[in-house]
């Protein structure tokens, strides 16, 4: 009785996953750095591999807190919070690289994109006419958005768990469908990463989406997984959320992506 809870907190017990999830990151970083080097990506993969056991260990935990219920309406409100503070930091991430991709695109200065005339992108970059594949990825991306909100509708709204399965899997299969197209573009196109900025910019910027894109689908997927284990309830579904908030910001990205990039920067 002494040690009975009497408040909506969760009190966590200590743990080493924020040590070997951070330690993790800097070795991945460091081994990056060493990689960029020529010094091959043994320490990248290294630091890789403790950040996805940590990852996997450590939300692990957080479902197993959720069905002792450790998750109280208290709690629940602060993971929303926290996710929405993920959220905006990616909102950041990505802003980086439409700055440098505005910034390069309307003074090309540089010895990576020399101006000739004013001309952005430099003289002999062939882009991709967005209204190809590129129309296509984004079709498929929002209709991906569309079947992850009726999954969410299907139970939060009806508690129906059939709609919800068959949703998430419409939503996981159109994202693999979108993956395997970007990839196809990526083979297809006429500039490379290194020797001038607009590769560069193109690149970092729809490669790190299609990366969110993968981390998403595994999101999904794994809420997939869960739901036929009998997880989230109509009242408590706090981790389905996350990934359906998650899979609509990648959606939003792609938007600003396709017509920045692909639209406006042909």
């Amino acid at each position: 009785m002494a040690h009975a809870k009497n408040h909506d907190y969760h009190i966590l017990p200590p743990s080493l996953w924020p040590f070997i999830g951070a330690l993790g990151g800097f070795i991945m970083l460091f081994g990056a750095v060493l990689w960029m080097h020529d010094d091959g990506p043994y320490m990248f993969l290294a630091g890789l591999a403790a950040v996805l056991v940590t990852m996997f260990g450590w939300w692990t935990e957080v479902v197993r807190e959720s069905h002792a219920g450790d998750h109280t309406k208290v709690v629940r409100i602060g993971l929303r919070y926290g996710f929405i503070f993920f959220i905006m930091s990616e909102i950041m991430f990505f802003a980086a690289w439409f700055w440098s991709f505005f910034k390069h695109a309307m003074y090309p200065m540089g010895p990576l994109s020399p101006a000739v005339d004013g001309v952005f992108p430099p003289v002999g970059i062939e882009t991709f006419d967005p209204w190809h594949l590129p129309l296509i990825n984004t079709l498929i991306l929002l209709c991906s958005g569309a079947a992850a909100t009726w999954a969410h509708h299907a139970l939060a709204h009806e508690d129906n768990r059939e709609d919800m399965k068959n949703g998430l899997l419409l939503a996981v299969g159109l994202g693999i469908l979108f993956t395997i197209f970007q990839v196809y573009e990526y083979s297809h196109a006429a500039f490379g990463f290194a020797g001038n900025i607009y590769g560069a910019n193109f690149f970092m910027a729809t490669g790190f989406h299609g990366a969110h894109v993968v981390i998403g689908t595994i999101f999904l997927f794994i809420c997939y997984l869960r739901v036929r284990k009998g997880h989230f309830t109509a009242e408590q579904h706090i981790g389905f959320e996350a990934a359906a908030w998650y899979w609509h910001f990648v959606d939003v990205v792609w938007l600003f992506l396709f017509a920045a990039i692909y639209v406006w920067g042909q």
